[in-house]
């Protein structure tokens, strides 16, 4: 395994590759990070969705979704909220922050519309009606009805766990290596229900989709708060989450690992 310090030049090289992807790589390649996030997103809400133990559920749901991050690093994707710890090359004076808002930007877009994607093809398999919808629309109204403060600070946890789940599979060269690495941070920020941008586009594209089922509405897991379930309530959670996001991979990762070891990042 490669140590702390051989994991952040690995970064910064890292970065570099990733800020010289074409628009059309970028977004390929986020358009499928987007989709495995809400594929992991989808298997942790058809898993849980009748677990009686609390604590049980988000076992289970945080051992599930990680395969959502298991599949961006094994076969291939750029995920905006791993692609928070680039401005480490930053910091070490070898990449420009411009090439790197280029990067978050189209990414972002891509990841987008990949959650989207995934949202509406599940909704059209019906598969989510009765219960298992019941419980996907709970977890968008909860999300929906965040404040923004509370919105943000989940996004910083939920990304420093994240980023530092992508910069452990980077320690790793054998493919077990690597899942186990990513696996226990994503079960912790799942498990303690803290906030992912990428995954909330999917989340909350779904429970949008399918708030008018009665089938849904008919259910005893159908959420009272189904009014924050909007366009806007959509938004309203995306903007403070990914900010927190930001924040979470780039100060308490990429900065603090740069202050660190910028002896060993900066060239003299």
């Amino acid at each position: 395994m490669k140590t702390p310090v051989e994991i952040a030049q690995s970064v910064c090289v890292s970065a570099h590759k990733k800020a010289d992807w074409s628009v059309s790589q970028m977004m390929v390649l986020g358009i499928l990070a987007g989709a495995y996030v809400a594929f992991g997103g989808w298997g942790m809400t058809v898993t849980t969705f009748d677990v009686q133990s609390v604590g049980v559920a988000k076992f289970i749901a945080g051992t599930v979704f990680s395969f959502g991050l298991i599949l961006v690093v094994l076969a291939g994707g750029e995920l905006f909220t791993g692609n928070c710890v680039m401005p480490l090359a930053v910091m070490s004076g070898s990449l420009s922050m411009r090439a790197v808002v280029r990067n978050w930007i189209w990414v972002y877009i891509a990841n987008l519309i990949g959650a989207a994607i995934v949202a509406i093809l599940i909704y059209n398999t019906g598969l989510w009606r009765g219960d298992i919808g019941a419980k996907a629309l709970s977890i968008a109204a909860g999300k929906m009805g965040l404040s923004w403060w509370e919105a943000f600070f989940r996004g910083i946890l939920c990304n420093w766990i994240v980023v530092l789940g992508v910069w452990l599979a980077m320690s790793a060269d054998q493919v077990i290596g690597k899942i186990w690495a990513i696996y226990f941070p994503i079960m912790v920020f799942v498990a303690s229900g803290f906030e992912h941008s990428v995954a909330n586009m999917y989340f909350m594209a779904l429970g949008i989709l399918i708030k008018g089922d009665p089938t849904v509405l008919a259910s005893s897991l159908a959420p009272s708060n189904i009014g924050s379930v909007t366009v806007w309530g959509y938004i309203n959670n995306l903007i403070p989450v990914t900010a927190g996001n930001i924040v979470g991979g780039v100060l308490f990762v990429a900065a603090l690992y740069f202050i660190a070891f910028k002896e060993h990042l900066v060239k003299r």
